[in-house]
């Protein structure tokens, strides 16, 4: 296995790890959350990284990286409702967000073209990791409860609008496709002919 699908699974394998860490009640608890939660997310940096330097991007990295990084912070989210730190309306504005970007990319692959991340998108993991940080730390520092605060509406409004930039961009790639004709396809026939389709004489029928 290459080292950036290995850095991938591993932050998957984080995830069961962070959930018992953050809704354990033991002294310090939160300090190791935080440290795994950190260590899983920097992952997400290496095996970018990793894969781009040795040239070693795959089916398989560009399949689990997204599913990697929307279980991760998913799972911390929904941990932080639990624990009463976040209200749930907002967790479902931000995890409603990643199946719709996710939804609409594999129509976007159906209909043959890729919805490249938008630099908002990358900006919305790196607030979401702040946020989640500061969340979980604001019991332990009550001085960082505005800066949590702040930065958790930042991650719902950064949700919101690039998903609304990805859909834009959606409609605006299906609906250039739709305005261009479409090239004839070459089919065959019986007797090893070649016509275009849409343009078979009755006769040759």
């Amino acid at each position: 296995m290459s080292l950036p699908n290995a850095l991938t699974l591993l932050r998957i394998f984080f995830v069961p790890l962070l959930v018992v860490l953050l809704l354990t009640t033991e002294p310090n608890m939160d300090l190791w959350a935080v440290g795994v939660f950190l260590a899983a997310a920097t992952t997400d940096l290496l095996d970018g990284y990793f894969a781009r330097r040795r040239r070693e991007v795959s089916p398989l990295g560009i399949l689990l990286d997204p599913i990697a990084d929307k279980l991760l912070t998913s799972a911390a989210f929904i941990s932080l409702v639990q624990m009463g730190l976040v209200q749930a309306w907002i967790v479902v504005i931000i995890i409603g967000r990643e199946f719709a970007v996710s939804g609409l990319r594999a129509i976007a692959s159906s209909e043959g073209f890729i919805l490249k991340a938008s630099e908002l998108g990358k900006t919305k993991m790196v607030l979401q990791v702040a946020a989640i940080t500061a969340i979980v730390l604001e019991r332990r520092y009550p001085l960082i409860r505005v800066t949590a605060t702040v930065l958790l509406w930042l991650v719902v409004f950064s949700a919101l609008a690039s998903a609304t930039q990805y859909f834009w961009a959606f409609w605006r790639k299906l609906d250039s496709a739709s305005q261009q004709p479409s090239t004839p396809r070459m089919v065959v026939i019986e007797g090893g002919e070649k016509l275009r389709e849409g343009k078979k004489d009755v006769a040759a029928q």
